[in-house]
């Protein structure tokens, strides 16, 4: 159960900066307030619709997966929510470079993000069709004949830019001369990944879901240590599978991938990456149909509660 969210502030916060599924808030030198919208958006675009019910799942569910992380001995920068949608979260420096803050930073955003996959599905599965990725490079014997959603030899660890405008994937080498990390720091980000991903399945597994793959960030706290930050473990970060389906043989899935397979079924995913390929203007995402939207919403509550095994009551009017 998350924690009780916090009294308001006897001082309003100072909004700081948007991005794009929340707003940052500055409530004191040590410490930011998250406030999440019903925004959505996919390949790095903002889809001009709003999703109900969206922003306080994402709050709700990523306060629960922290309060996990606390079990855990596991450091991060969460400390309360601070109403349905809203989370207060220790304070870090962001900046593009953290070499400029010297030798062995303290107190930054690591601008990576950090991937792991368990199962062969989402963008992965793309650079395997296309012939970009070999069976070789993710575990299997050399020329095996891949297919989508077959469960991995071993966990596949991938890092990508965080501050960019568009991630890109990064090799260890610049990932570690983008971040300021050494090579024992970002061991120690891909232990903690596996260790939080694990006690996540164990938790998940009974409510009838299989983890996929998702994404985690981490910053240096002020002592030097690595904590987890942001949000991780919600629709739109992580993917998961319905473990009854998959048994079937069928990928059900209750992620963001949901809305990504809309756009690549309408044609705009293609004419995305013609344009990015291209160096030329990106066409504009659509707003997503009224319909969508409102089976959109539906997935969201529902990861909700099939994650944490809580009931969703909404406690926020939304949008």
């Amino acid at each position: 159960m998350a924690k009780t969210p916090s009294p308001a502030s006897s001082s309003a916060p100072r909004f700081l900066r948007r991005g794009k599924v929340k707003e940052v808030y500055e409530i004191s030198a040590t410490e930011l307030e998250f406030r999440f919208t019903n925004d959505i958006s996919v390949f790095d675009k903002h889809i001009p619709s709003e999703i109900p019910h969206k922003g306080e799942t994402l709050a709700r569910t990523a306060a629960f997966w922290f309060e996990l992380c606390s079990r855990l001995g596991v450091p991060h920068h969460y400390l309360s929510l601070a109403g349905p949608t809203a989370m207060r979260v220790k304070r870090v420096q962001v900046v593009p470079k953290p070499a400029t803050l010297g030798p062995h930073p303290k107190g930054y955003l690591v601008p990576l993000e950090v991937i792991v996959r368990y199962y062969l599905a989402g963008s992965m599965w793309d650079r395997v069709k296309s012939g970009q990725v070999p069976a070789e490079a993710l575990g299997f014997p050399k020329g095996k004949t891949l297919t989508y959603g077959i469960p991995l030899p071993e966990p596949h660890f991938e890092v990508t830019t965080k501050l960019e405008p568009v991630d890109r994937l990064l090799t260890t080498a610049e990932a570690l001369s983008l971040s300021a990390l050494d090579p024992k720091q970002l061991d120690g980000i891909r232990e903690t990944v596996l260790k939080v991903d694990a006690a996540m399945q164990k938790e998940i597994g009974p409510r009838g879901l299989i983890h996929v793959d998702g994404k985690k960030e981490f910053a240096v706290d002020s002592d030097g240590v690595l904590m987890v930050v942001d949000t991780f473990g919600t629709a739109d970060e992580d993917r998961f599978w319905d473990q009854a389906a998959y048994d079937r043989g069928r990928q059900v899935d209750f992620s963001k991938e949901f809305v990504r397979q809309h756009y690549r079924g309408t044609g705009y995913y293609d004419a995305l990456l013609k344009a990015r390929e291209a160096h030329t203007s990106e066409p504009p995402i659509p707003a997503l149909p009224p319909l969508l939207v409102d089976e959109v919403s539906r997935l969201y509550t529902t990861v909700y509660q099939r994650l944490t095994g809580e009931p969703f009551a909404p406690l926020a009017r939304s949008g």
